[in-house]
């Protein structure tokens, strides 16, 4: 559910941006009460960020010296503008806040309404390697989708990039609130620009962005916005299962020792402000790392920091009792695993294929048989894509553009 280190310390052609300034907490007009009339409002002008040549864009998904390898650059059609967008949303508490994403604008000519692909990113710590905030690997899939052809909506999601606060990390209802209303934004600045967008929308993400794709696209399907139109839903290795999957998993050697620490650490940490999972983090952490696990997961540190600074396994960072608990959870620790779960249980209008990798030790296949047995239940056959021996971002790098041409297939046919 994570970007790998080697990746975010890539140098891509990319241009850096200057030094991050939290925007402020949206306080609410008087029309604060009804949040219809204001989700998605853009707050400020789109902040222009890059121009990239088809060659260029090539060149970045191309590039040497990323652990996973490269994504195939076939499907580069466009170079593509990028800029970023503040908007209103919500926090998990339903009060009015803001949020920042990226909007990726193809160089295609012309002025036809271009399609709109929802692009949700996977688990960061940092807020500054939010796709908006110039991290290099939160960009890759929005790129790989625009420069297809299509404009990209690719939301931050709370408390990273320029957003307040802190961020709920696998808090699914904010992460589907906060991509939709990117959505909302994407369309308003799209049109603001010159190169407005259409009806018809296309959901991927990888990892915990896959589970947010996953959740946004059942609600797309269900009607949420009149505006916006599913067409297909293509998500990478999301966490679709954390009861019966995911966390079994941090137990029986599916999940890498370094991995299950991380994400477990962070899933503690920031479930713990909405569900009562532990009253003290002494509770659930032993020490050393008690003591100093909330301060890592305040969207400062380095991914690195956060690891070297935790146990090296599971067992040897929780408390005997504790441990036990996750084992056999139930209170607070089973509302927080249900309320991310459930993603899949649904019957889709619109092509469904779900990109994974048996050699996946962060988020194991199992997930996605999950979720494509959820799928089958209700008629609905989801095709499972093995990419095979890779790793959790090898199975990023080889699905991106795949599901390009998955969209491109729907579009043209209406099936992929």
């Amino acid at each position: 559910m994570k970007s790998s280190r080697a990746l975010a310390a890539a140098a891509l052609t990319l241009a850096a941006l200057g030094g991050l300034a939290p925007v402020p907490a949206f306080a609410g007009p008087a029309h604060a009460q009804d949040p219809a009339s204001w989700r998605g409002e853009l707050v400020g002008d789109p902040v222009p960020l890059d121009t990239l040549t088809a060659d260029q864009v090539r060149s970045v998904l191309s590039g040497d010296g990323r652990a996973d390898g490269h994504i195939d650059p076939a499907t580069v059609r466009y170079g593509v503008t990028t800029y970023r967008l503040t908007y209103r949303t919500l926090t998990p508490q339903g009060t009015p806040t803001a949020a920042t994403g990226l909007l990726v604008l193809p160089e295609t000519g012309g002025h036809r309404r271009l399609d709109l692909v929802s692009d949700t990113h996977g688990t960061m710590v940092k807020r500054s390697y939010a796709p908006s905030a110039g991290e290099e690997f939160g960009r890759l899939s929005p790129l790989v989708q625009g420069s297809a052809g299509r404009a990209v909506a690719a939301p931050d999601y709370l408390g990273l990039g320029e957003g307040p606060g802190l961020h709920p990390y696998m808090d699914t209802a904010s992460g589907v609130s906060a991509s939709l209303d990117m959505l909302r934004a994407a369309r308003t600045a799209a049109y603001a620009l010159g190169r407005p967008v259409g009806h018809d929308v296309y959901a991927t993400g990888f990892s915990q962005g896959g589970q947010v794709a996953m959740a946004l696209a059942k609600q797309l399907d269900q009607g949420v916005d009149k505006r916006f139109r599913l067409k297909a839903v293509a998500p990478v290795s999301g966490p679709y299962d954390i009861e019966h999957t995911e966390m079994p998993a941090l137990f029986d050697g599916r999940v890498n020792d370094v991995s299950g620490v991380f994400y477990l650490s962070y899933w503690l940490v920031a479930q713990n402000r909405l569900h009562p999972l532990y009253k003290s983090p002494e509770d659930a952490f032993r020490e050393p790392y008690a003591s100093r696990v909330e301060s890592l997961f305040d969207g400062e540190h380095e991914e690195d920091a956060v690891v070297a600074s935790l146990a090296p396994s599971v067992r040897e960072l929780l408390t005997p009792a504790f441990y036990e608990r996750l084992r056999h959870p139930d209170g607070g620790l089973l509302a927080a695993m249900k309320a991310a779960d459930g993603t899949c249980d649904w019957k889709p209008a619109v092509p469904v294929r779900l990109y994974t990798a048996t050699g996946d030790t962060d988020v194991p296949i199992a997930n996605t048989r999950a979720c494509a047995r959820q799928f089958a239940a209700h008629g609905v056959r989801a095709r499972v894509v093995d990419q095979g021996a890779v790793g959790h971002n090898g199975a990023f790098m080889k699905s991106a553009p795949e599901t390009v041409r998955f969209f491109d297939s729907v579009a043209r046919h209406g099936r992929g």
